[in-house]
């Protein structure tokens, strides 16, 4: 079964780190289902149900996104809070239609990696400053899986090490 990549880039022309991974992935069109948020919703309205019934159709999901302001996009939190409701996602004998569905996280951090650590500048680790999510797939028991992250985007990354990121997400992802 394919693997569903969520793609949430607010200024995707202008990335370099997950346009280039797209192009990866693109390569592979029978192993990855491609789904850009900011294309299929320029103005925000979820199409909740058509998003449910995608994720209902792949047993591994992959959240593609840029980590800005310690954080995600956006669109992608109004997508979590729309798309994952009660009776569906949890809280009732129906729900938890991603129960056992593996989830993890492709993240592209501006940050270079010493930053995100304990004794850096920031005092916390990509992966302390991404709990919620995990606690969120956790909560609709989802099967949470570490993350994959690219650390220095916004300190001008050579091609090679964008390169080779693209060789790694793909290795990752088949780890999955």
């Amino acid at each position: 079964m394919k693997t569903l990549v969520i793609i949430i880039h607010p200024n995707l022309e202008n990335s370099l780190i997950n346009k280039r991974w797209i192009e990866e992935l693109k390569k592979y069109p029978n192993q990855y289902t491609l789904h850009d948020l900011h294309q299929l919703y320029p103005n925000e309205k979820i199409d909740i149900e058509k998003e449910q019934r995608l994720i209902e159709e792949h047993d591994t999901i992959v959240f593609q996104f840029p980590f800005y302001w310690f954080n995600c996009p956006p669109l992608l939190k109004k997508w979590l809070d729309e798309v994952l409701t009660h009776g569906w996602a949890y809280g009732s004998k129906s729900g938890y239609k991603l129960e056992g569905k593996k989830i993890a996280l492709a993240i592209s951090a501006g940050i270079n990696k010493e930053d995100y650590s304990e004794t850096g500048r920031y005092k916390y680790t990509l992966q302390q400053l991404t709990t919620p999510f995990e606690v969120t797939f956790n909560y609709i028991k989802a099967n949470y899986k570490p993350l994959f992250a690219f650390y220095g985007a916004e300190h001008h990354p050579n091609q090679g090490k964008i390169e080779k990121s693209a060789g790694e997400y793909i290795s990752f992802l088949e780890s999955l």
